[in-house]
């Protein structure tokens, strides 16, 4: 964006803010207040006055607003650090189960990823292995 475009927005966005401004002022201020004009005929002071409470009132939004980032910035720090420690905690398992799958269950499983199988195992092991279950490992070995 070209710095004439820039500008233009900006005064735009102060001409918006500077109109809600005013209409926040006369919520603010009531009624008797809102009804001061803003035309030519008005004295200097009050132009002056008003041209102040509008400050006051950017001010104002500009630190209720400024309030919500930093608690919304908060919040997704802690997020970030929540979801940095999980993926920590999920490579160290991860780390862990390669270490101790044997090289048969680390082939299946690159076979499975690479055909696009499902390496939770329920895709049919190959052709001439048996899957030992468990609940039959635990049995057998009490007999």
């Amino acid at each position: 964006m070209n710095s004439q475009c820039y500008t233009v927005a900006m005064d735009l966005g102060v001409c918006h803010l500077r109109n809600f401004s005013i209409s926040f002022l006369s919520s603010v201020l009531g009624k008797e207040s809102a009804s001061v004009g803003l035309d030519k005929s008005s004295s200097g002071a009050s132009v002056v006055a008003i041209d102040n409470k509008i400050e006051q009132a950017m001010d104002l939004v500009k630190s209720h607003l400024m309030y919500a980032v930093r608690e919304e910035v908060e919040v997704l720090k802690e997020q970030i650090k929540e979801l940095i420690e999980r993926n920590t905690q999920l490579e160290q398992e991860n780390n862990l189960l390669k270490n101790l799958a044997s090289p048969e269950q680390m082939a299946q499983f690159q076979a499975q990823t690479e055909t696009g199988g499902s390496p939770n195992g329920t895709a049919p092991p190959p052709a001439g292995t048996t899957q030992v279950l468990p609940s039959t490992q635990s049995s057998s070995a009490s007999a």
